[in-house]
């Protein structure tokens, strides 16, 4: 019911708020945002050139455990958790993943490949390479993403390319509107990200 209604339940990335407009600036129509500083974070990432998410989204799945038997290497120890599961720790079997938000879909046009990419964040205590079971299909890449300061404009709905292209054109115009003079439409859709917090049965409201 939490899944359908919109309620989240899986942890997300840290971040502090640098800035808040809670109202728009006269543009076409009232943008508010928060300015996010987040920390190095790491991802399970896999690149498609399709139009269907379905695919790139399953390999993911696959790889933290969704589907049964992880696709990863399990190199870490596993914590005791509840149902108490012994396993000889010399052996490298397969180590779950948490499953968390965002899922972040980037439509990376400034490649010349055209390839999109698809990214699963992974739960903080992976905070090293080190500590990252290594995925079996060498579709799965783990990304270290580097702390930076992004724009974000959250919003409901219904989601799809246009959709999203619009919502980024918006924000990038409130953004111009604001003094980021270099905010011009072909960097805004050449670099933003559509961050994804519910799975796709969600009422579109919630």
């Amino acid at each position: 019911m939490g899944s359908i209604f919109g309620k989240e339940s899986v942890k997300e990335p840290p971040y502090e708020v640098l800035f808040r407009r809670t109202t728009g600036n006269n543009v076409d129509v009232a943008t508010p945002y928060e300015l996010r500083k987040y920390a190095t974070r790491y991802a399970a990432m896999v690149e498609y050139n399709s139009t269907s998410t379905s695919e790139p989204f399953r390999i993911l799945a696959k790889y933290i455990g969704v589907f049964g038997t992880p696709q990863n290497e399990g190199k870490t120890n596993i914590a005791m958790t509840a149902p108490v599961v012994m396993e000889d720790s010399t052996t490298q079997g397969p180590t779950p993943i948490a499953m968390t938000a965002p899922v972040i879909m980037e439509n990376n046009a400034t490649s010349s490949s055209g390839m999109k990419k698809m990214m699963f964040m992974l739960p903080e205590e992976f905070n090293d390479l080190s500590k990252i079971p290594t995925p079996t299909n060498p579709a799965v890449q783990i990304l270290q993403l580097p702390s930076e300061i992004g724009a974000v404009r959250t919003y409901n709905g219904q989601y799809n390319t246009a959709i999203n292209e619009e919502k980024a054109q918006h924000l990038g115009r409130q953004l111009h509107s604001d003094g980021l003079v270099d905010m011009t439409e072909e960097y805004v859709m050449g670099h933003y990200q559509f961050w994804g917090y519910n799975p796709p049965f969600t009422i579109p409201y919630f």
